[in-house]
């Protein structure tokens, strides 16, 4: 069992998605969009998808200003404009949001981060959030259509492949670098393909700056 899953529930129709859950242990699900709603797919806005979980007994909370796409200080914004995730993932609001999910996981709460797009690759859950928890040593699931899961170095690898196809092709004028380097490279490619930049929001991540607690546990 993975310490951490992810999920995007575009790539599942609703019973399929909370079976998903339940077949893999999840007892927390954790919202990170930045605004719990959804144009096209209503039975998602959260007191909808809360209702649902419940009746699951799955725990719901939503930490859009913890680990949400859409900021608003642009503190955290790169010199070309869009959120900077890793600059983002030190910041108050993150770290806090991260160490209480670290105390969840210790307390033995299975927990999978909730975002909209079906590709882990293409979303800031794995782009940003799991990628602190998988560097900080934790085993980190994407559950994909199917049920089936691919892990944080599999994402790491399709990004290598995507931006650095010919890494192995060393020429005379190549300059030899590692696959660790790479990947912090990618990262940052992706990271600045799919930041936010202050545009229109889509219906999918609109900040709101919502953020529950729990009455008795920590997460």
């Amino acid at each position: 069992m993975a310490a951490l899953y992810t999920i995007g529930y575009t790539a599942f129709q609703t019973a399929d998605f909370l079976d998903a859950l339940e077949n893999y242990g999840v007892k927390l699900l954790v919202d990170i969009r930045s605004m719990p709603y959804s144009m096209h797919s209503p039975e998602y806005n959260r007191p909808n998808i809360e209702r649902l979980l419940k009746d699951r007994n799955i725990y719901y909370r939503n930490y859009a200003q913890e680990f949400g796409a859409r900021q608003a200080d642009r503190h955290y914004f790169s010199d070309e404009g869009y959120l900077n995730f890793e600059k983002f993932a030190q910041s108050p609001q993150f770290q806090q949001g991260f160490c209480k999910l670290q105390k969840s996981i210790e307390q033995g709460y299975p927990l999978a981060l909730m975002c909209a797009e079906k590709d882990p690759a293409t979303c800031h859950r794995s782009i940003m959030v799991s990628r602190v928890f998988n560097d900080s040593g934790y085993d980190v699931a994407h559950i994909l259509s199917g049920g089936v899961t691919e892990s944080q170095e599999d994402i790491e690898l399709q990004l290598l492949n995507k931006y650095f196809p010919y890494r192995n092709q060393i020429t005379l004028f190549d300059e030899p670098t590692d696959d660790k380097t790479l990947i912090a490279k990618a990262y940052k490619k992706r990271n600045s393909e799919i930041g936010y930049r202050g545009e229109d929001a889509t219906d999918e991540n609109i900040h709101d700056g919502v953020h529950q607690e729990v009455r008795t546990a920590v997460f």
